[in-house]
């Protein structure tokens, strides 16, 4: 009887890939974590338990058949095990690299509720489909049969992506629309390089073009070309725009020079990455090098702004958040890691203003403590009198989260419904809204989320475009 292959995790202790040292990474943009050795991906693979009930699937977005592909894994049937991951996630090593495991698949593990130390599920699921793309196994999307059908997309982000690859592997002719000059979204131009190296997007966008997926990119919906005009063209319209108006401040002080949005700063970064002229950058606006900075917020976009602060070579970093550690909404793996990077993090701290001339100088800050829980059931911050501070500062970072535009009204499309914060108002499975053939996914209706969920949404809502024009053209044929 061959020896059993799993079940290992008495025996094997919990052990992610090398994570290379903080003064070593803080001096470059690229990814943090090594890959696997084929062995360690086997050896941790095999520490799954193979469970009855895989809440480690059950807790993921999109159910992938997480227990089967360890299991593939650490039997070396490595090809095999990209096929089944990849038979339920269109990026599977994008969700390896930024998915927060351990609030979904690791956080849901039997054998961590146990004491013995999550499976790696995050590193081994990176590795799969790393090792699948040097190996030749991922290849461009050849239909079985083309389709008349047509569906425009509007947005290149991972909802808009994920729904383009599962149209097209179904032959229907896709056309996706992005105001960028390069297809991704946040992918592209939101996360840093540390966390998403970026030639990782940039062969699924061109595995997608090989497929037969057109992109008309730098197009402005609205200006360039009307919502209208999209629809007249195509069978059906996804709304894939995700949320890019930034949260703001009102205090007094908030029109200094020096207070910028996070989004605009990353973005200014991740286009240097790619060798783009940014004057924004380049003139020292939207750049920390020798600079106090402080970042508000506590979300992973703050974690993604202090971390590229460091890179950028600031004199300090100091991160405000109002609640403590625990309560923050961000992964507390990459506060660890912008904490061994130099990060200040200052809990139970909130601005009240800015101070300065022109430009910022510092951050007037009140101390908080946490009173008791509001309608989501965390604890209220509540300010504590007397006990303000400035901290001093050269530039602000502000990462207070996102909204959604209001589509509505740039598109001319008051009938296009919305919710009570602006989202699209859609169906939650279909990504149908009250517009015949227009359907709506990710972010915009969601409101700001994780890239799995808007990779879920995309994908299911491909499905239920592709029944619909099913039923359609069964209907045209009787």
């Amino acid at each position: 009887m061959a020896k059993q292959p799993m079940l290992k995790f008495v025996q094997i202790d919990r052990d992610m890939p090398i994570k290379r040292d903080a003064d070593e990474r803080r001096a470059d943009f690229h990814e943090i974590y090594a890959e696997y050795a084929d062995t360690k991906a086997r050896e941790q693979a095999s520490r799954c338990s193979q469970c009855g009930v895989p809440y480690c699937q059950t807790h993921c977005p999109l159910h992938n058949n997480i227990p089967d592909w360890l299991r593939l894994t650490a039997e070396g049937r490595l090809q095999e095990a990209y096929q089944v991951s990849q038979a339920t996630n269109t990026f599977p090593e994008i969700c390896g690299r930024i998915c927060p495991q351990d609030r979904l698949c690791e956080g849901s593990c039997v054998i961590e509720q146990s004491g013995h130390g999550t499976v790696t599920i995050g590193a081994v699921e990176k590795y799969i489909t790393d090792t699948a793309w040097e190996q030749g196994w991922v290849q461009p999307i050849k239909p079985a049969r083309e389709r008349a059908e047509s569906v425009g997309i509007i947005g290149a982000g991972p909802g808009g992506l994920a729904a383009a690859d599962v149209l097209r592997r179904a032959g229907v002719q896709v056309t996706v629309y992005d105001s960028y000059d390069r297809a991704g979204g946040l992918l592209t131009y939101g996360i840093p390089g540390f966390k998403l190296e970026k030639d990782v997007v940039m062969r699924r966008n061109e595995q997608l073009a090989a497929g037969g997926v057109a992109f008309r990119l730098n197009c402005v919906v609205g200006e360039d070309i009307s919502f209208d005009e999209i629809r007249a063209q195509h069978d059906a319209v996804i709304i894939a725009t995700g949320v890019y108006k930034s949260r703001d401040l009102a205090m007094p002080g908030s029109g200094l020079g020096g207070i910028e949005k996070a989004i605009d700063f990353l973005t200014a970064s991740n286009r240097k990455s790619f060798g783009d002229a940014v004057e924004a950058y380049d003139s020292g606006r939207l750049n920390a090098t020798g600079k106090r900075v402080v970042v508000i917020g506590g979300g992973d976009t703050a974690m993604d702004c202090v971390r590229t602060s460091i890179r950028q070579g600031a004199t300090s970093v100091k991160c405000l958040y109002r609640r403590d550690r625990a309560n923050m909404p961000g992964s507390q793996r990459e506060v660890k890691n912008a904490e061994e990077e130099g990060v200040i993090f200052e809990w139970l701290s909130a601005p009240k203003g800015f101070v300065g001339d022109d430009t910022v100088s510092g951050v007037m800050v009140q101390k908080m403590r946490l009173g008791a829980p509001d309608a989501t059931g965390r604890q209220s911050p509540e300010v504590i009198e007397g006990a303000d501070y400035v901290e001093e500062a050269d530039l602000v970072i502000k990462a207070l989260g996102f909204e959604p535009e209001d589509l509505p009204t740039l598109w001319d499309q008051p009938e296009l419904g919305v919710t009570r914060w602006g989202t699209i108002r859609a169906d939650f499975t279909t990504g149908a809204t009250a517009m015949p053939g227009v359907y709506a996914v990710g972010d915009i209706v969601r409101g700001a989320s994780l890239v799995v969920w808007a990779i879920r949404d995309g994908r299911d809502c491909a499905d239920a475009i592709l029944e619909t024009l099913s039923q359609a053209g069964a209907v045209a044929a009787e």
